[in-house]
């Protein structure tokens, strides 16, 4: 079991205190009025994930979406090391990802940063420190982050990724299993909504 409090955490993205808190519920990404926005962890989106990648069966989010502009800076949350990083090619896929390692409380946690641009995998290698508040990934644009409006989807996992990449959405047959390994994000960002 994670003791989340037993740490102190960075964000991950420096949000102004004005963001927009994003209702997906409907399966319509709207543009915010705000220049930042945030997604919810454990929302369920019908229709949002409509590429052959979902099967039309996933629409459960695992991570939270930080919206901001193309480039906004991507930090390490706390010490680890980077675990895996790579490019998902598919539409509606992450595009590039980088996973880091840390360990809370004695347990290993993984935290994905997905949608980034093409900078945020160059030069880095598997077991590479990073530095709480180090800046270790930057927002892609539409046609390098998988087809999505720019933003991060920061996801924890319990359980050690295969390669660079996590289920981002489940079906909701598997919602249950899928909150215990990815806890919700806020347990490190905070209260952002």
């Amino acid at each position: 079991m994670v003791n989340w409090g037993s740490s102190e955490y960075r964000p991950v993205v420096d949000l102004p205190g004005d963001y927009t808190v994003l209702d997906l519920s409907q399966g319509v990404w709207n543009q915010p009025e705000t220049e930042f926005s945030v997604g919810k962890y454990d929302e369920v989106r019908p229709n949002l994930y409509n590429t052959d990648l979902f099967g039309g069966e996933r629409n459960v989010h695992m991570g939270i979406d930080i919206g901001g502009p193309v480039g906004t800076p991507c930090m390490a949350f706390m010490d680890g090391e980077i675990s895996h990083f790579g490019y998902n090619p598919a539409a509606g896929d992450y595009g590039n990802v980088v996973i880091t390692k840390h360990e809370i409380s004695g347990v290993s946690v993984w935290a994905l940063y997905g949608h980034l641009d093409a900078a945020s995998i160059e030069g880095k290698r598997v077991r590479q420190r990073v530095v709480a508040g180090e800046e270790i990934a930057w927002f892609g644009a539409f046609e390098e982050n998988g087809g999505w409006e720019p933003h991060l989807h920061f996801q924890l996992s319990l359980v050690e990724p295969e390669t660079h990449d996590l289920p981002g959405v489940v079906a909701p047959e598997d919602r249950e299993h899928a909150l215990a390994i990815y806890p919700d994000p806020r347990n490190v960002l905070g209260p952002l909504y």
